[in-house]
């Protein structure tokens, strides 16, 4: 993969080849399909957002270690308030996650090539590979070691893949970051 550029009006472009373009497709939408799930089919209404306003009680922190860390508790020493805090919120944060998802979706080419993106589509794509990253970070019990943790590793255990994985999806969303801030 080349580098980010950073592209006049704050943004960003760079340019994927067919295969890292199926790579972050394929990344993505597991991680929109986690963060959908738990919620009732068929959408959302007016009804339903009033009810859940009106309800006595609060709801917890997800049973997934992986959406517990997407959708952390508010106030981990007050599980009252952060059931009270979560209650108003969580909604809104997954269908923000799902947006930065989807913005990635939107303006990865099918077979790979430039991707230029306004600083808006930038952002939106940081927080979203900021999630596929945690969703890894979590599933492979990803230390500060890193390193350490990959090198550690029989080269034949598929753990590794996961874990290059892991570390290109870091140096891809570093690139982005650097781009931003030139």
């Amino acid at each position: 993969m080349e580098m980010f550029r950073p592209t006049k009006g704050g943004g960003a472009s760079v340019w994927l080849s067919a295969g890292e373009a199926t790579l972050l497709r394929t990344l993505i939408v597991p991680v929109m399909e986690l963060i959908d799930s738990g919620r009732p089919e068929g959408g959302r209404d007016v009804v339903d957002d009033l009810e859940k306003l009106l309800e006595t009680d609060k709801p917890k922190a997800p049973d997934d270690p992986v959406l517990a860390r997407l959708l952390p508790d508010a106030y981990r020493d007050d599980p009252e308030a952060a059931g009270e805090f979560r209650k108003y919120t969580e909604g809104s944060l997954r269908e923000a996650k799902k947006y930065f998802a989807q913005t990635v979706l939107d303006t990865l080419p099918a077979n790979g090539g430039r991707v230029e993106l306004t600083a808006e589509q930038a952002r939106d794509w940081l927080r979203a590979l900021n999630d596929v990253r945690l969703t890894f970070g979590v599933r492979l019990e990803v230390t500060e070691d890193f390193e350490e943790q990959l090198a550690a590793l029989d080269p034949e255990d598929p753990k590794v893949a996961a874990f290059e994985v892991y570390g290109w999806l870091g140096a891809v969303q570093e690139s982005l970051v650097q781009a931003l801030d030139r």
